[in-house]
């Protein structure tokens, strides 16, 4: 199985330490960001990676290079025009293929085993994403894991408790079947997929951050400095 790790994003609200270096290669730790999913897909025998980018992209290639030191080999599809998620995923699936791919978020740091990732058939099943515990600056989450493991879109005011996306999951190229390639955030495809039953869902209980915010970033880097 291939993977693709999203590194296109403007870091915005990571300014000013976004403006001269693209947000997966923000420190933490003494590593990048990206360079924690490296070594984790490699581990789990994951070593094909696709990376797209847009923001300060020729930094990323230039401290990641083809990937051999770190045990995998990249491809970079590169935007001219920022396409967003579910854009970005579309304009690399010539580098994807036609089997089902690991998606990993650049801006996010975990401990998942990503060993856990298996293949899905493309047909029942379009995609299956790990979930965390909602946190402090999403507290009602927008998704509902049921008993047999599929997702539903949570109702806004539903008592039922709610969990959030984390950034890691399994597509299959089908889910974008029929998509140009231009700007498209991933929630509206997840949430057509998942109205029609076809998403599942794991529920993840290990160490997961959302690094939205310089001190986010530096509550991970006291964290793993310990």
């Amino acid at each position: 199985m291939k993977a693709i790790i999203l590194a296109a994003g403007l870091g915005t609200r990571m300014r000013p330490l976004t403006d001269h270096l693209p947000k997966p290669l923000l420190q933490a730790g003494g590593s990048a960001l990206i360079e924690y999913h490296l070594r984790n897909l490699a581990a789990a025998g994951i070593r094909e990676i696709v990376i797209n980018h847009f923001h300060l992209g020729d930094k990323i290639e230039a401290a990641l290079g083809d990937g051999s030191r770190y045990g995998v080999q990249i491809q970079y599809s590169r935007e001219t025009v920022r396409l967003e998620t579910a854009g970005g995923i579309v304009k690399a699936l010539p580098l994807l293929g036609s089997e089902a791919f690991a998606v990993v978020s650049g801006d996010i740091w975990t401990d998942y085993d990503f060993r856990s990732l298996q293949p899905l058939d493309g047909h029942a099943t379009l995609a299956r994403l790990v979930m965390v515990d909602n946190p402090p600056h999403h507290p009602r989450g927008d998704f509902v894991l049921d008993a047999a493991g599929r997702l539903r879109l949570r109702v806004a005011d539903e008592a039922v408790r709610g969990c959030t996306y984390s950034g890691v999951s399994v597509m299959h190229p089908a889910l974008f079947a029929g998509l140009a390639q231009e700007p498209l955030p991933l929630r509206p495809v997840l949430d057509k997929a998942i109205a029609a039953g076809k998403v599942e869902g794991e529920q993840f209980a290990g160490r997961w951050f959302d690094i939205g915010t310089p001190e986010r970033l530096q509550e991970l880097d006291a964290l793993l400095r310990q």
